[in-house]
């Protein structure tokens, strides 16, 4: 059994900030996991499924966000501790259950993690969930570091308990991936009973009426933050300039201050609970400086907060001037980081600390040494032979169509690795109800075909209901569901298509051809690996009207490298190729590009890596010569 399932505590491990989390909820004394996998918060739901084959508690990946939420409610209701752990982006798809569960309230102490992504680093947007908190009178945490996630989660049970409302807690990408020594506590051995009382007054149904009890609940959670030890300050009595920061922006600032030799003259209030506001403590730290500056990542979303809590005081805060992203002293959108405050500090205090970048000092060692790398398909993606067929179909049919993009690694759609065939992406499912639109404006003198792609989890997730749409209105569309039997862009984890749950249980797969089939929709399958044979299904499609699917079915290349290999040994036949005089303009090295075919610029021909290439076999389909052979099984 891993360490951080052990029941002793009072240990050090090194933790990721996601583990952290997960580690502070078992410590919390949580029996109900639930989630749905997304970068940066995946991991923590991993952790806790791990978990549940040593402890007593139930883990699970939910259909999608919205689910997992309900499905971590019903727990709370029958009076057990519950998490729920999610990225920016799938806040929006609970939030619509979110704000109804606020007013009902719950029993069991119910945690909502949601780790956002300053500056999109794996996400269509670097969204600040905190507005939700706002929205739904919920709570806000902020852990700063692993440590502090731990014991933040563990506290939020508690807090969620005595106002019986769900807490948010928020980490950001740095914090949900980073580590540090974490001290762990002891594991509770309390014997846990789910019961629904029919009897008590607790009803989980939201009215009206129940509004203003969570403002009141909210009340009593600012009361509670007033005496926590989530909000220090320190610093002079009297600082030249105070700091109000919070989550990983606290740890930018402190190291900023002190590589500036600043640590007498700056005075830095830590904001761990961030919503609602903890005011006495914010009126008293106002009192110490007239110049303050808000570190934060993503929104101002505290910036917003302290300036109109500043104005409500009117007399009391005084003149002060106020320094942060509205004034343009912070940048607005990305990643925050230490040299964006050095900076600050050289203007504002006229220093001079000759301050580089990071990346620019390593810029300096590396210039010319490392190439730059575009994003692109792994060797044998079989999303690569997808947007080939569509190309080709799409060349063939002459009508200009396009496809209504979707969410996974099939995004890459909207690069050269993906030919730039993909037009549109937004949120998961949106490729689908973008499409069914389109499908609708024949009337108008629409008259391109349009194809949307969507990958087997994002199908399930959120696809379903425009494809029913489509099927409702009779909309004129070509679904390709991109079925590569994996969640694989946030790191695999199973989805009703699979066969097994988050803790590796077997369970019966949800068929896919059989699901569509009963919409009483036209369904076909594909190989994405046959490209001409794909393209000749895709131009066939084209031609019909209605809402139709094509399934094109091949598991991704990293799982089906793991589950038995690929099909063939790839080689080029260098008396074949022709190389620059062919007149196909490297076709295969420069447009099909796959990294596992390279140009030796040596004999000036096209040739595999064999160290790369996997064997998928499809760049025999696509050179003009038929100088790239496909021979044997590859192992």
């Amino acid at each position: 059994m891993k360490k951080i399932f052990q029941k002793n505590g009072n240990i050090n491990l090194l933790l990721q900030g996601n583990e952290a989390i997960a580690r502070g909820a078992l410590e919390g004394d949580v029996s109900f996991c639930s989630g749905y996998p997304g970068n940066p918060s995946s991991e923590i739901i991993e952790t806790l499924a791990d978990a549940a084959s040593h402890l007593p508690i139930y883990t699970e990946w939910s259909i999608n966000e919205k689910v997992a939420v309900e499905a971590a409610a019903a727990a709370s209701f029958a009076g057990l501790r519950s998490i729920v752990c999610m990225k920016q982006c799938g806040l929006n798809v609970a939030s619509d259950f979110l704000v109804n569960l606020t007013l009902s309230g719950t029993k069991g102490g119910m945690v909502l993690v949601t780790c956002d992504d300053p500056s999109g680093i794996s996400s269509t947007n670097e969204e600040d969930a905190r507005v939700f908190a706002d929205l739904a009178d919920t709570p806000l945490l902020e852990p700063s570091t692993p440590q502090e996630a731990l014991e933040m989660t563990k506290w939020a049970f508690d807090l969620s308990e005595k106002i019986n409302n769900i807490v948010l807690l928020r980490s950001v990408s740095h914090l949900s991936h980073t580590r540090s020594v974490v001290r762990i506590g002891e594991l509770p051995e309390n014997e846990k009973k789910a019961r629904f009382d029919t009897r008590n007054p607790f009803h989980t149904f939201p009215v009206i009426a129940k509004h203003n009890i969570r403002h009141e609940k909210l009340k009593t959670a600012e009361t509670i933050f007033e005496s926590s030890s989530w909000n220090p300050y320190q610093g002079p009595e009297e600082p030249e300039l105070l700091i109000m920061a919070c989550g990983s922006a606290w740890c930018y600032v402190l190291e900023a201050v002190e590589i500036a030799g600043l640590t007498g003259r700056i005075g830095i209030l830590k904001l761990g609970t961030t919503w609602p506001l903890p005011k006495k403590i914010v009126r008293e730290t106002l009192r110490k400086c007239d110049r303050i500056l808000f570190a934060e990542e993503v929104d101002p979303f505290i910036e917003t907060a302290i300036k109109a809590y500043a104005a409500d005081l009117g007399e009391e805060a005084g003149g002060k001037t106020f320094m942060g992203k509205a004034s343009g002293h912070i940048p607005s959108t990305g990643e925050l980081n230490p040299s964006i405050f050095l900076n600050l500090f050289e203007i504002l205090f006229g220093l001079d600390l000759i301050n580089k970048t990071y990346r620019e000092k390593v810029g300096e060692h590396l210039d010319g040494v490392i190439f730059p790398r575009e994003f692109g398909f792994c060797p044998g993606c079989p999303h690569r032979g997808s947007y080939y067929a569509i190309k080709q179909a799409l060349a063939w049919d002459n009508r200009d169509g396009f496809i209504s993009g979707d969410i996974g690694c099939y995004t890459m759609g909207i690069w050269p690795t993906g030919f730039n065939q993909v037009k549109s992406v937004h949120a998961m499912g949106s490729g689908l109800g973008i499409a069914s639109g389109y499908g609708k404006l024949a009337q108008f003198g629409f008259d391109q075909p349009v194809v949307t792609v969507c990958g087997d989890s994002t199908f399930y997730h959120a696809g379903l209901p425009g494809l029913i749409n489509a099927k409702f209105n009779k909309s004129d569309i070509l679904l390709l569901v991109l079925d590569n039997s994996a969640t694989a862009m946030t790191g695999f984890q199973p989805h009703p298509g699979t066969g097994s749950t988050a803790t590796g249980e077997d369970t019966e797969p949800v068929d896919l051809e059989a699901l569509l089939r009963s919409l009483n929709i036209g369904v076909d399958v594909a190989d994405p690996y046959e490209t001409e044979a794909s393209a000749q299904k895709i131009y066939a499609l084209l031609q019909k009207k209605g809402p139709r699917v094509l399934i094109m079915k091949r598991k991704c290349a990293l799982v089906q490298g793991k589950q038995g290999g690929f099909p063939y040994q790839m080689s080029v036949n260098h008396d074949v190729c022709l190389g620059e005089s062919c007149g196909c303009g490297r076709y295969c090295t420069r447009i099909f590009r796959c990294p596992g075919l390279i140009w030796d610029k040596e004999n000036m021909k096209a040739t595999i890596d064999q160290v790369v290439c996997v064997g998928c076999g499809m760049c025999a389909d696509i050179c003009p010569r038929g100088a790239i052979e496909k021979t044997g099984k590859r192992n």
